[in-house]
């Protein structure tokens, strides 16, 4: 038969595996964490707790009827969802125990149901996940990804220097063909003026020509009438004596008009 006050006294004085400093007891169905005469689930055959599994809240009932076999000895009983629901079951679950077991396993069961709700609003918030990492990698993986970092840099560095180059070499070519296309104007500009000056050359060619015709045709015009003349001479000098008359005449070439000059 089990004796609580023998099993207490030998694990309070000798060693205990679920003892820890300052009466903390870290046995899993412990429901207080104290490690005390009350609380401990070894020294008492008559034991009730509460306990989560993946978001579940189940109670776990001991009874001295099941201490012969320890496979069988928890009872597992689940909770509902519902908070005031799971208070009642425990009420009914628990009617004839000491107020101190139910007492502890509401008070179990309302701590459960807050850090349950808190971690459902943090899943909500998408919060970023912690990742433990070995320290045996950690060195070869940072020192990879600096690696791969230092090499992204590098290409990023000489495709900037690509790139500015080519702008560069676009901008000498674009402004080499703006000095030829300002050449050409040029150019294209000094062969008008040279055509205009020609074609004024040519005009007072042509006024010069114009003048010398006009000139030679008075002149024709003077020797025809001065023939006259000397053979009219020449017949009185057959009458009487003869006598040599010179005659000199300047001729003076008119100027023509541009409007003349147009219309001949």
């Amino acid at each position: 038969m089990q004796r609580d006050d023998v099993i207490w006294s030998a694990i309070n004085s000798q060693f205990c595996s679920c003892k820890i400093k300052c009466n903390f007891g870290r046995n899993e169905y412990n429901v207080t964490g104290f490690c005390n005469r009350q609380s401990c689930p070894l020294a008492n055959s008559r034991y009730a707790t509460v306990r989560e599994k993946e978001g579940v809240l189940y109670l776990y009932v001991k009874t001295i009827e099941r201490a012969h076999t320890p496979a069988k000895m928890w009872e597992k009983i689940q909770l509902p969802e519902n908070y005031s629901k799971a208070l009642e079951q425990i009420d009914k679950e628990l009617i004839y125990w000491p107020n101190f077991t139910i007492h502890k396993c509401k008070q179990r069961v309302t701590k459960i149901t807050q850090y349950l709700i808190k971690m459902r609003r943090m899943k909500l918030r998408q919060e970023p996940k912690l990742v433990g990492v070995k320290k045996k990698l950690e060195r070869p993986l940072s020192a990879a990804h600096l690696e791969k970092s230092i090499e992204k840099e590098l290409i990023g560095r000489l495709k900037g220097e690509k790139q500015e180059k080519e702008q560069v070499e676009a901008e000498e070519e674009l402004s080499m063909e703006d000095d030829e296309t300002e050449e050409e104007e040029e150019e294209e500009e000094e062969e008008e003026e040279e055509m205009e000056g020609e074609f004024v050359s040519d005009l007072s060619d042509l006024e010069d020509v114009v003048v010398s015709f006009d000139s030679l045709l008075s002149c024709s015009l003077c020797t025809d009438t001065l023939q006259d003349e000397v053979s009219e001479d020449e017949a009185e000098d057959l009458k009487g004596p003869k006598v040599s008359v010179e005659y000199k005449q300047e001729l003076e070439s008119l100027p023509i008009s541009r409007s003349e000059l147009a219309n001949w």
